[in-house]
Parts: structure tokens; C-alpha cells; sequence
């Protein structure tokens, strides 16, 4: 999967407009050292692309400094709009005997080279902003939890973060999933 030369470009001043508007959600980074990894890299690229096409304003949140890799996570105020309406995973989506949706946020996020954000990482996104004020994420369930047939997600609600559980098969209109890329 190879963006064209035109799609690489119009993708990179998307996010270098969206870097330096954002400011606060990467203080002390440098977007010149940030373009040159993604110029080297076009399976991240796509995988950024993918973010941006399904809505999830994608922009960079951090740096780690053990791996040298940026951490990008999904920024748009509420769920990523071409990522709502999915169960929690496969397995989820086989279960259910009608009205199935069309796809599951856990096969989505593998086909698009991303990460399901996890609990402590939704809770530091909204550290940087306030998201799903109206919508709700899929967050990365632990086993124990998904082992019973449950799947975990969150919004924010009355200024604070929650964290609830669903049946994984379920699905609703304004429930998606936000992602993290580290590149």
C-alpha cells in the first residue's frame, strides 16, 4: 500500500499544519526531524494516511525516548467518524446472529497498521484537550475482561474521563475507536 508522491505531500503539509497549530500537545519537538522519519518510512505514512481519511485527525503527542520513535494518537474532538458503529473485535462480530455491523475496531486498527489506544493512554490524550464530549472509544481490553465476552471504552462526560464496559458484540453510532502510531 504506496500513497503517490502528491498523496505523501498533501499528507505531510496536513500534519505540519495540524503540528504547529497544536502546539501543546508536543512541546520542545521539532517537526523537521519529525517529516524526515516519515520521508523514510512509507508504511507509516500509510498508516498515518489511513488515520486521516477515517477521520482521526492524527498528530504527535510524544517522543520516547528509548525507542527515538514520535507517538502519533488520533486528536479529532470526537470519534473518528469512519471508525464508529464497530464491535470491540472478530470474534465479537461472529457472535452476533443478525444485524451485524461492518467491521470490528480491532481488525480495522490491524488492517490500518495502528494501535487501539489503552486505558492510561486515552487518559493521556485528554490530558492534552477535551475529546468525546458527544461520542465514545473502544479501549484496548485485558484478557480476563475480553475472556467473558466484555469490552472496555471511554468518554468524557461532565469534565471527567470514564471508563465503562459493553458487551464486545456491541455496537452503536457514535462509539468508535482511536488509535496510536509510533513512528
Amino acid at each position: 500500500m504506496e500513497l503517490s508522491p502528491e498523496q505523501c505531500e498533501e499528507l505531510l503539509s496536513v500534519l505540519k499544519t495540524r503540528f504547529e497549530k497544536n502546539m501543546n500537545r508536543h512541546e520542545g519537538i521539532e517537526w523537521a526531524k519529525i517529516q524526515a522519519k516519515l520521508e523514510g518510512n512509507s508504511d507509516k505514512l500509510w498508516s498515518l494516511y489511513e488515520m486521516e481519511r477515517t477521520g482521526g485527525e492524527p498528530d504527535v503527542v510524544g517522543f520516547d525516548e528509548k525507542t527515538g520513535q514520535y507517538i502519533f494518537y488520533d486528536c479529532a474532538a470526537e470519534s473518528p467518524k469512519g471508525r464508529r458503529s464497530v464491535c470491540y473485535d472478530r470474534e465479537a462480530l461472529e457472535s452476533r446472529k443478525e444485524h451485524k455491523p461492518q467491521n470490528n475496531a480491532i481488525d480495522m486498527a490491524t488492517a490500518m497498521g495502528i494501535e487501539i489506544l489503552t486505558e492510561q493512554q486515552y487518559r493521556e490524550l485528554q490530558q492534552l484537550g477535551k475529546f468525546d464530549l458527544k461520542t465514545s472509544s473502544w479501549v484496548r481490553t485485558p484478557d480476563a475482561i475480553r475472556k467473558l465476552k466484555g469490552a472496555l471504552f471511554c468518554d468524557r462526560r461532565y469534565d471527567t474521563v470514564f471508563l465503562y464496559h459493553n458487551g464486545a458484540e456491541s455496537y452503536y453510532a457514535a462509539r468508535g475507536f482511536r488509535g496510536s502510531l509510533k513512528v
